[in-house]
């Protein structure tokens, strides 16, 4: 065991700090759709234009140059609009500085990995913790080429990280890419030029606490009449005053409408985007805000109504209820989703395990869910798992970080905390110490299950196997309490254990009968024994 690490301890998932709802924009009329096209069409070139003006600045960037970006854009815009394209663009800049970092990291454990197995003699076995040698000259010498490969591309990563040089696409690099592979996306010049140019549009306005219904480039009033800032240039197809047009439909958002209400009622900063859907023609409008830094609950009022521990698989949710003690309670629970399909798919099925989870959590009354800090970033690179494909493409295809934030948010509406455990083991040590003892005639025992078990017992602070210590070589307990479900405090925890039967040692049972009948003792204690007992020594045995 010198080798098993010590676990990171555990911690409380702090709860969300943004909402945002959606709602379809119904009933536009033809000249409706024209303005909002024009819109989004002029401020996503101004957008495109002010991204490649940043990239160009590279590390250079300063609030002098922002201050000169937006005096450039608001001439031919709007000092908002302005504001709400520098800081976009400044966005993605550093998100694509952070991918970056991320991208440089991942070569430089390729790099790292590969220098080590080349480094072995070949065909040397490997560990579980290391690779060992490759198997054959051949994939020595192609896995060397490999190795030059990635140097190249790290030093080519390296400067380009020095000199605050990146690479972003506006619209997505994923759409771009599909030009090339038109007929197997089943698409036409046409159709991707749509989505192409719906991408890039720029139709997003941030919040003003303050101002008139807490936005004045994209305003939406308590009865859900919608009305956009128009920037200069497009000032003639204004129909109401101020330069503003007003859409034909109004909105009404069903999910958190009051909350949505209550906000704007008061002026208080809601940033709006206005998006089309290519594939269904439809017009979205989506609405967000922050929510002021809600401090969670201290580990140990988590952990006061029990846990439930939730496995993340491939396929399905594998959750067990846990009381506070440590013991399982009831039957296993499984919940199924297909991550096969379109991201909007895949999404939707985490979303929908999510919801029936949650609502077991709910009807079962715990006030917290424990869950393994999945992060699969070293996990799937080639150079670790060699041919092993279908894993790295099994890994690649969970939406862990996705999972975690659906998962954050959709708990704390229902006043559920998260705990998050160190992943370490749980489903070796599960299936060593949970699966066999809880099978039984009518309940299944899965080894995903058994790490429920094994991941709600870690965040409830109890260690996973059932037992802390083997037992003496006794039946006395002078080595103390053997089990970690007792408190410290519990009475009679030192006490001798009970009976395995339903009467007292030597005492008679409760129907006063006997089970079977009393068998010959083979040594009488009461009476003389008439027969001399005699003992041949060996010595005259000789």
């Amino acid at each position: 065991m010198g080798g098993v690490r010590e676990p990171a301890a555990s911690f409380v998932v702090p709860g969300p700090a943004g909402v945002a709802v959606r709602d379809r924009l119904k009933h536009l009329t033809a000249q409706d759709e024209r303005v909002l096209r024009a819109v989004g069409a002029h401020q996503g070139a101004l957008a495109s234009r002010d991204l490649k003006a940043r990239c160009a600045d590279g590390l250079d960037h300063s609030a002098d140059t922002w201050a000169a970006h937006k005096r450039e854009l608001t001439g031919v815009s709007s000092s908002r609009i302005a504001g709400a394209i520098t800081k976009a663009t400044h966005d993605q800049w550093a998100l694509a500085r952070r991918c970056q970092a991320a991208h440089i990291r991942k070569l430089e454990a390729g790099i790292k990995t590969l220098r080590h197995r080349l480094s072995l003699p070949l065909g040397e076995k490997g560990t579980r913790r290391a690779a060992g040698g490759y198997r054959s000259k051949n994939e020595w010498f192609r896995k060397s080429r490999r190795l030059a490969m990635l140097e190249a591309r790290h030093t080519a990563a390296v400067a380009d990280w020095q000199a605050g040089r990146v690479r972003v696409v506006r619209g997505g690099k994923p759409l771009l890419n599909t030009r090339h592979h038109l007929a197997q996306a089943r698409l036409t010049v046409d159709e991707w030029q749509q989505r192409w140019e719906a991408e890039r549009w720029f139709l997003a306005a941030d919040g003003e606490s303050g101002k008139r219904f807490g936005n004045e480039t994209i305003r939406v009033t308590p009865d859900g009449e919608v009305s956009v800032k128009l920037p200069a240039p497009l000032a003639h197809l204004a129909n109401a005053q101020h330069g503003r047009y007003t859409l034909t439909g109004r909105i009404a958002f069903a999910h958190r409408g009051a909350e949505w209400g209550d906000r704007i009622e008061a002026n208080r900063a809601v940033a709006y985007r206005i998006h089309l859907d290519v594939d269904r023609g439809r017009w979205y409008l989506t609405a967000s805000w922050q929510r002021p830094l809600v401090k969670t609950v201290p580990l140990e009022t988590a952990r006061a109504g029990g846990m439930i521990g939730v496995d993340t698989n491939a396929d399905h949710f594998a959750a067990y209820r846990l009381d506070r003690h440590g013991n399982p309670v009831g039957e296993p629970h499984r919940f199924p989703y297909d991550l096969s399909g379109t991201t909007a798919h895949r999404d939707a099925q985490i979303r929908h395990a999510l919801t029936r989870l949650i609502n077991w959590a709910v009807r079962v009354g715990v006030a917290a869910i424990g869950i393994e800090d999945l992060d699969f970033a070293t996990e799937k690179t080639r150079e670790k798992h060699g041919r092993r494909k279908r894993f790295r493409q099994l890994v690649s295809g969970m939406p862990t970080g996705r999972l975690k934030a659906r998962l954050v948010t959709m708990a704390a509406e229902h006043g559920l905390s998260v705990v998050a455990v160190d992943p370490a083991y749980t489903s070796v040590w599960g299936a060593q110490h949970w699966q066999k003892p809880l099978v039984a005639p009518r309940r299944e025992m899965s080894r995903h299950d058994a790490a429920g078990i094994a991941i709600g017992r870690r965040a409830l602070g109890h260690p996973v196997r059932r037992r802390t210590a083997p037992p003496p070589h006794d039946r006395s307990d002078r080595a103390g309490h053997r089990t970690v479900q007792a408190g410290p405090g519990t009475r009679g925890r030192e006490g001798t254990r009970p009976p395995t039967t339903d009467r007292p040692p030597g005492g008679p049972s409760p129907s006063g009968k006997r089970k079977r009948e009393p068998s010959a003792s083979k040594t009488v204690r009461d009476a003389p024994s008439t027969q001399q007992w005699v003992q041949d020594s060996l010595m005259h045995a000789g």
